[in-house]
């Protein structure tokens, strides 16, 4: 059994995961606005008390466990987390960190990029050979697949999708360029859209913001951000299209949790869009959802080939 983590830019998830890729025991923890202040000791005690909560839920021995996978966001080498921008941290080495308190194997991946191989290896992009996963959330990440292997480029994994740059002189981006896709298109732009819009609290939860947005369809303002977002979106699928001609794309994030608000304005956006060749490939959902993190961070068997 293996014990898998996903920091993201608002919360920590942990779940025991089997040999199958399922989750057997689950939990989570969001930051709250004090937390973030001093982010990497946050980080670190709230691991472990959910490594401690999970396995006393479960009754499982952390000897049982073969190894702890982590999905962080940003850049990652060598058991270090060196450069996540939208968390702001630099130098992490959280591995070391955590090995003063497990024993076990400790790896750390790219979030999206563990979030990718969890839908290749069990869900949405597991028939196909040349495909992309994007995940929308704080930032933009993913992956990209070609001829059933993943890309890579020596030790990186060179898909730093969500700082193609889509507006020239646009909003600046916290790497430091201006009009960075996921300035525009990450989940995190759309909330705050609709938080500053309509006077929500800072903390607002996801599920209370897609009550809103379902609620308002018929308000001009909600139709405005939305169509707004899923155009930055789509600059930035199309660019995508026009350079690999996936077979699908998988979307995954919190962006899932939309899916039935958000899906079907991309898919049309889409189809109303001009590729070259006109190829448009299967926009598709990710099976998982947030958990394609935490199942990917235990992938060995591409996660460090």
């Amino acid at each position: 059994m293996k014990i898998g983590i996903d920091i993201g830019g608002s919360h920590i998830s942990v779940g025991v995961i089997d040999n199958k890729g399922r989750i057997l025991c689950y939990d989570e923890h969001n930051f709250i606005e004090e937390e973030k202040i001093k982010l990497q000791e946050s980080i670190i005690k709230n691991i472990i008390n959910l490594i401690k909560n999970i396995l006393n839920k479960s009754k499982i021995k952390i000897e049982q466990i073969d190894i702890i996978g982590i999905g962080s966001p940003g850049e990652i080498f060598k058991g270090k987390i060196k450069n996540a921008v939208n968390l702001n941290i630099h130098e992490f080495n959280i591995v070391e960190e955590l090995k003063k308190y497990f024993n076990n194997k400790i790896i750390v991946k790219n979030d999206g990029v563990c979030a990718a191989v969890c839908e290749k290896e069990y869900g949405s992009l597991k028939k196909y050979d040349n495909c992309v996963f994007l995940c929308l959330g704080t930032g933009i990440g993913g992956a990209c697949f070609l001829n059933g292997k993943l890309l890579k480029a020596g030790e990186r994994i060179p898909f730093e999708i969500g700082h193609m740059i889509i507006k020239k002189d646009g909003k600046l981006c916290k790497c430091g360029n201006k009009g960075c896709f996921e300035e525009y298109a990450s989940m995190r732009v759309l909330k705050n859209n609709i938080i500053k819009k309509f006077n929500l609290n800072r903390n607002v939860h996801g599920k209370n913001i897609l009550e809103l947005i379902k609620n308002e369809m018929d308000n001009p303002e909600i139709v405005n951000i939305l169509n707004e977002y899923i155009k930055d979106l789509t600059i930035g699928i199309i660019n995508i299209i026009n350079l690999f001609e996936p077979e699908a794309i998988s979307i995954g994030g919190s962006f899932a949790y939309y899916k039935e608000v958000l899906h079907p304005l991309l898919v049309k956006e889409l189809q109303n869009s001009k590729t070259l060749r006109n190829y448009l490939p299967e926009i598709k959902i990710a099976q998982f959802g947030n958990e394609a993190g935490i199942i990917g961070s235990t992938c060995i068997v591409w996660i460090t080939d």
